[in-house]
């Protein structure tokens, strides 16, 4: 069940945020012809779907344990590049009987490898550095160009991307407009407000997931290392070694990459990134871009709290919107207020269609 929850709350954050997808196109589109009204509609609609897939983030508390994660799951999902700590350094060799073979290193599964979570930053112009590497002071600006491309870890991962993701992404990159719209219109508190809190939003969204790695990876880590010292410890037996008495079979011996993480100090994600600082400037990155209208130290957000109260998109009048001066939209599979029903939804790789969802992204 832990495995089965820990994919289902994966699937679930990419069903419920693929809406998000049509939405800030069309808020693109309006920003091209200078309609402010849409362009920030469509961004409160934005930070409540993000909100939407923090809480989804939250569930995986539910039926998915740190300890099942750590020791069962994780191991399987590393990579075999910068994994000398798994006993990989020089990555795996596939042996094909040529002698020819070289060693190949291959990052494992990372969050930075969804198209979507990319989405949110191109189409917010959140920009990420290499791990350590400190905000210029002056930004460099091409004219009618997109940013000169980072060789960072984020645009690595879009090698592992379908290839329809990634091209997708890279088109996306050179037509994003709204960070440069919101800044042109500095008299606009409407816009910058519902911008910044999308910005608020996915920095939340991030802070959720250092919540999560700390409880499933940093505090198992530890664990870990007590578990690893204590069978140091332990005087040798001379009693048989049978398929039950294994180490590999004794719950929660560490083991791959956990058993590298427990002899040697520092934690890497199973992307091969050194976790916790990827982790953490990847947040405050993200709200680099903020114009200030926002507070950037507000924990609340008053549309979350509209939605909490049970106010929902559908149903928020004019009058009671987050963001005053125009409705809230829906940001439903296929149900937006102002398309047709019966219209099929742009996903990342192509066309979709959904008559309804259920299960643990019911909504």
């Amino acid at each position: 069940m832990d495995e089965s929850w820990f994919y289902l709350v994966s699937v679930a954050i990419e069903a419920r945020g693929a809406p998000t997808v049509p939405l800030m196109i069309e808020a693109m589109q309006a920003a091209r012809r200078g309609d402010s009204l849409t362009v920030s509609e469509c961004l409160a609609v934005f930070a409540e779907r993000i909100m939407d897939l923090r809480e989804l983030l939250g569930r995986m508390t539910e039926h998915c344990t740190p300890h099942a994660f750590y020791f069962r799951i994780r191991p399987f999902l590393a990579g075999s590049k910068n994994m000398a700590e798994a006993g990989l350094p020089h990555g795996v060799l596939f042996e094909d009987g040529s002698g020819t073979e070289k060693y190949r290193q291959y990052s494992g599964g990372s969050n930075a490898q969804s198209s979507l979570i990319q989405f949110f930053d191109i189409v917010l112009g959140v920009q990420h550095r290499p791990t350590g590497v400190k905000k210029e002071t002056v930004p460099v600006k091409l004219e009618g160009h997109a940013p000169p491309p980072r060789h960072n870890f984020i645009e690595e991962m879009r090698s592992y991307m379908p290839g329809p993701h990634r091209r997708f992404l890279e088109h996306l990159t050179s037509v994003a407009n709204i960070r440069d719209y919101v800044e042109a219109n500095p008299g606009n508190p409407t816009l910058a407000t519902a911008y910044d809190e999308c910005l608020r939003a996915l920095s939340s969204f991030r802070d959720k997931h250092l919540q999560i790695v700390s409880r499933y990876i940093v505090i198992m880590s530890q664990e870990s290392k007590r578990k690893l010292s204590s069978v140091s410890s332990t005087p040798p037996t001379t009693a048989a070694v049978t398929p039950s008495t294994k180490i590999l079979d004794i719950p929660g011996t560490p083991v791959g990459l956990a058993k590298g993480e427990a002899a040697k100090k520092g934690l890497k994600g199973t992307g091969g990134t050194k976790l916790m600082p990827f982790l953490k400037q990847s947040r405050d990155e993200t709200m680099e871009p903020a114009t200030g209208a926002w507070s950037k130290t507000s924990s609340k957000f008053e549309s979350f709290q509209a939605r909490s109260r049970g106010v929902t998109p559908l149903s928020t009048p004019r009058s009671s919107s987050p963001i005053s001066g125009f409705a809230v939209r829906s940001c439903k599979v296929n149900d937006f207020e102002d398309m047709p029903a019966t219209r099929i939804g742009v996903g990342l790789a192509g066309d979709w269609e959904i008559d309804d969802v259920g299960g643990i992204c019911h909504y």
